[in-house]
């Protein structure tokens, strides 16, 4: 659990940007709603189902490089799609694929890590030193599930999910997306 710590915001050599300023003062956040707008004036009207019409679950990285939706040829309705740091198989990423396979009809999930990741070599202490940093907030032991080898994270966390009773019966594949090619390779 991470406790507050004295902070360093003051220090010139900061890894992360300040935040952006809160309010209507053209930040970040109104460049993202403006975006949307347009994006809303044309978005497609009509019914579209909850359930994935591909019947998929894609578990991914949240790094910005990757398109899941482009790298499997996927549009809007097809599949769901879960990201976080790593494409780690977490208790919420079971949670939510729970949903999906049980109330929404997956029938198969991927899990997709991706060359380049910035969990790669890194260790817990590390991270935790720079989230110190950047927020003043001590990490103690919390766990970023960092990894050491991509393929072997993609297969410990496709074992994980062929281990869940939730699963059974349910396709499961573990791929790498390689950041410099966009071509998929599967590990398991």
């Amino acid at each position: 659990m991470p406790v507050p710590c004295r902070s360093h915001a003051g220090r010139a050599d900061r890894l992360a940007p300040d935040p952006a300023p809160v309010g209507d003062d053209g930040g970040m956040i109104d460049e993202l709603l403006a975006q949307n707008e347009r994006y809303a004036a044309s978005y497609p009207r009509g019914p579209l189902p909850p359930q994935p019409a591909k019947h998929v679950a894609v578990v991914t990285c949240m790094d910005s490089r990757i398109d899941p939706w482009a790298a499997f040829g996927l549009n809007r309705g097809e599949a769901h799609v879960l990201r976080n740091a790593g494409a780690r198989v977490t208790d919420d990423v079971v949670r939510s694929l729970a949903v999906s396979v049980h109330v929404l009809g997956v029938r198969a999930i991927a899990v997709v890590g991706h060359t380049g990741c910035g969990l790669t070599h890194r260790r817990n202490a590390e991270i935790a030193a720079m989230v110190e940093e950047g927020s003043g907030v001590r990490m103690g032991d919390y766990d970023f599930l960092v990894v050491d080898d991509i393929d072997e994270a993609v297969r410990r966390d496709v074992d994980r999910l062929g281990r869940e009773p939730l699963f059974a019966g349910v396709e499961l594949a573990g791929l790498v997306f390689d950041i410099g090619t966009g071509r998929l390779r599967r590990v398991t």
